[in-house]
């Protein structure tokens, strides 16, 4: 979970079975039926479907549930699919930009039913970008940005990603069409604690949480720290967690005031 505070993504490879990955070639090329926003993940897909299969692989329903809990809605999902030698790539950009919660988030879940190899293309993200707000558009015109990644995997990979992240689609140079499905979930409960948290005073967490990477500004990496313990507190309902007083002194409003008698004359 705090990897995913820091980086915005969890990625798990190769976790969907390879015969679910064969059935999905044919499922996704004839499309998946749309479901109206915020319906229910029980009720979204039929039993027996594809994405009902997928969604409650084990791996797979244990990450969601960690992330946006029991019982979320489906906001919408998508196909996409990027056609051998196609030229055209997504500007890079940020989804629901509208949306500023601190305190909770939406996940959008992406499964690549095929291996994406470098010429394929792949999804391009930005590390620690999620908690950066910016219009949605407002980063299109960068090309690259130090420290993105460009998604290759194995068949099967699932990737979870924050709904802030920045992201776009690349082209594919290959031979081969591209598939990939997206859905997004909404939480219906509180995000507090919804992980196997018995490891939460490890050093290591501190760690993860304190990543940089590469494209911060060297003074403006205070503000990913920072919204990285806005977040972190809330997940965790501590509100006194803090990485080198990074909140601690933002937050600092003294209730305390000083009996007239003892106040400095200066």
């Amino acid at each position: 979970m705090a990897h995913f505070v820091a980086h915005g993504s969890l990625r798990m490879d190769a976790v969907v079975p390879e015969e679910m990955n064969e059935r999905a070639m044919g499922v996704l090329a004839a499309g998946i039926p749309e479901v109206p926003y915020g319906t229910p993940l029980e009720e979204a897909y039929e039993r027996g479907s594809f994405a009902r299969d997928l969604v409650e692989l084990p791996v797979v329903a244990g990450a969601l549930r960690s992330l946006v809990g029991p019982g979320p809605t489906v906001d919408h999902h998508a196909v996409h699919i990027r056609r051998p030698r196609d030229g055209h790539a997504q500007p890079l950009h940020a989804d629901a930009i509208i949306d500023v919660r601190p305190d909770a988030f939406d996940v959008q879940l992406m499964y690549y039913p095929q291996a994406v190899t470098l010429d394929m293309g792949g999804t391009l993200s930005v590390p620690g970008s999620h908690l950066r707000r910016t219009n949605e558009s407002d980063t299109g015109r960068y090309q690259n940005l130090r420290g993105q990644t460009r998604l290759v995997c194995p068949a099967g990979t699932v990737v979870f990603l924050h709904h802030g992240i920045w992201h776009g689609g690349r082209r594919n140079d290959s031979d081969v069409p591209r598939y990939m499905f997206k859905i997004r979930f909404n939480p219906t409960v509180r995000q507090l604690r919804l992980w196997d948290t018995g490891d939460l005073a490890d050093p290591a967490v501190a760690a993860e949480l304190g990543t940089r990477f590469p494209w911060y500004e060297a003074a403006a990496a205070r503000l990913e720290f920072h919204n990285r313990i806005r977040l972190w507190r809330a997940l965790t309902g501590d509100s006194t967690y803090d990485l080198d007083h990074w909140m601690t002194r933002v937050a600092n409003r003294p209730q305390r005031v000083v009996p007239a008698h003892l106040r400095s004359e200066a």
